[in-house]
């Protein structure tokens, strides 16, 4: 019968930006003093956390390898040099076969040396993953033996998939199993982890710590939410969402029972005063949607060098949740709120983007473009929908000739309605470097504006949006007394079509089962069909349904197929 034991394992939950192999060792090297000051003897980092995640086609380039490779052999020696040898790291980095082709991989550094690697061996080639495309995979599990606990290491997909290294583990016998992730958020993603991550540990006899990264990269959005979990699958700790920071946490364990890959320390596990481990409170659906779209955003500005943003405030609904999401992200003062009025403008549009912008606090000013309008239409002799998409174009030009000017970042405020069916103008309000609420339904836009306002009232402040901006019938004010329902079903029922039709991949005929107006549902599909080449020049955004235009849906801009 196996001896039992306990060991302390230190989980580092952090935030790494993809190329910077200098500031990423530099987190690294400070969690590996935090976990040593905290009497851990191992400490489990996410995936590829040296190069950042993911590479994409970075993998490919020799050079980036190299310096993956060489960076990962300098902060074995750092973390020696620097007092912390005795810590066991698991470190995520960019490898490499023999014959140069990428593969993706955690180093076991002990002591200064590079003393073991495992190689990822499932490799995700769906939704947003690529990795058939920039890795080849492993084809061995690999045990270590710490403090005489025999401890099993998979990344990632490999326990998202049935067989392979877990199945060889569960053979091992082995006293602990550690997963390094890097695993984007989605809505309701977390109940699948944690079910999952009980499922393995079950299915090894052994507990098994999931590490998960943080921050946002490009439209990805990591929201942290590291699960513990006992060899029968209860949860032990769980770690806040969407926040930096070190887990550590005693676990007891089977002590060597099975026949290790390595021996990196047999010695018996030390007896602490054991901690006693949390399970942090889980976000509401709403607070996690608004936690990750302020992450993606303030991630977006800041690893691009950033310093504001500049965004056109209509006194709509879309304008004024990007203005928020945009002020909880980096602040309001670098918040940059322009009113661009023209002649169709209502008097409460310039009103609620005044209230707007004094209610959060953002800087303010007002440019007519009514002029510049009326000086494009007398030269280019253009009228009806040519007119009305050369406003949004003269308010597209505005902002990026600020953008240029005064260095800022242009957001572009569309939701996801609006750009399934092509509801905005190339050039237009299409433009911009970021669309913080691309991922959004309309229905969910009202839905988070309420949310956040609701915050503010409970937390004794006051609500960033106004409520006419919530309350009144959206229009673009392109022409005269003009309503989105003029050209568009009521949200709330295109938004479920959306829904068949995007994110379940439904079609037409699902659609139609749902009991929908087939000429509607006609309308809807076809509005989407012919939007492909839109969506495919809007500004990348950040990603919280399992379903984003982008990676997730890849469709041809030029095709023929039709529902039917």
């Amino acid at each position: 019968m196996s001896q039992s034991g306990q060991i302390r394992v230190a989980l580092a939950q952090i935030n790494p930006t993809v190329g910077d192999l200098k500031k990423n060792a530099d987190l690294v090297s400070k969690h590996a003093f935090d976990a040593a000051n905290a009497g851990a003897v191992i400490v489990v980092y996410p995936e590829m956390i040296l190069t950042g995640y993911p590479v994409e086609d970075l993998a490919n380039r020799a050079s980036f390898r190299e310096a993956s490779i060489a960076a990962v052999s300098e902060l074995a020696t750092r973390i020696n040099n620097e007092g912390n040898g005795d810590l066991t790291l698991l470190v995520g980095y960019l490898g490499q076969t023999q014959g140069g082709k990428p593969q993706n991989c955690v180093a076991v550094i002990y002591r200064g040396e590079i003393v073991a690697t495992y190689i990822k061996h499932h490799l995700p080639n769906y939704g947003v993953f690529d990795e058939y495309r920039n890795f080849t995979p492993g084809a061995h599990s690999l045990v270590i033996r710490v403090c005489g606990v025999d401890i099993g290491i998979a990344i990632c997909e490999d326990i998202w998939q049935s067989g392979g290294p877990v199945a060889e583990l569960a053979k091992r016998d082995i006293g602990l199993l550690l997963v390094p992730n890097g695993s984007p958020y989605e809505i309701n993603k977390n109940d699948a982890r944690l079910i999952l991550v009980k499922q393995r540990a079950i299915e090894v006899g052994a507990p098994l710590a999931y590490v998960n990264m943080t921050g946002g990269q490009d439209d990805l959005v990591f929201d942290g939410d590291t699960i513990v979990v006992s060899s029968s699958g209860e949860l032990i700790a769980r770690a806040p969402q969407f926040e930096d920071g070190l887990m550590v946490i005693d676990l007891d364990v089977k002590l060597a029972s099975s026949d290790p890959d390595l021996i990196i320390s047999a010695a018996p596990t030390l007896k602490y005063k054991k901690i006693v481990p949390g399970v942090a409170r889980r976000l509401g659906d709403l607070e996690q949607i608004w936690q990750g779209l302020v992450i993606g955003l303030r991630d977006y500005v800041g690893k691009n060098n950033f310093k504001s943003v500049i965004l056109g405030i209509s006194g709509g609904i879309d304008s004024a949740l990007v203005a928020a999401l945009a002020a909880d992200a980096i602040g309001a003062d670098k918040v940059h709120g322009i009113a661009l009025p023209s002649k169709y403008s209502s008097e409460h549009s310039l009103s609620d983007a005044k209230e707007l912008a004094s209610n959060i606090g953002l800087n303010y000013r007002i440019i007519q473009i009514t002029p510049m309008v009326a000086n494009l239409i007398e030269n280019l002799r253009v009228d009806g929908l040519a007119e009305e998409n050369l406003q949004a174009r003269v308010r597209g030009l505005t902002l990026m000739a600020l953008s240029n000017q005064e260095g800022h970042l242009v957001l572009a405020t569309g939701n996801k309605s609006e750009l399934a069916v092509g509801y905005s103008t190339m050039y237009g309000d299409a433009v911009g470097g970021f669309a913080p609420i691309k991922d959004l339904y309309k229905t969910q836009v009202w839905q988070l504006a309420t949310w956040r306002n609701e915050l503010a009232m409970l937390q004794g402040q006051t609500p960033p949006i106004p409520e006419n901006s919530i309350k009144k019938e959206p229009s673009a004010e392109l022409a005269p007394n003009q309503k989105d329902s003029d050209s568009l079903p009521e949200y709330k029922l295109l938004d479920q079509i959306l829904s068949i039709y995007i994110d379940e991949d439904g079609g037409r005929a699902a659609a139609l089962a749902a009991g929908f107006d087939p000429l509607l549902v006609d309308k809807v599909v076809g509005l989407v069909d012919r939007a492909e080449y839109k969506r495919r020049q809007y500004p990348p955004g950040t990603k919280i349904s399992a379903r984003a235009f982008g990676k997730d849906r890849r469709l041809p801009i030029t095709s023929h197929w039709r529902e039917s």
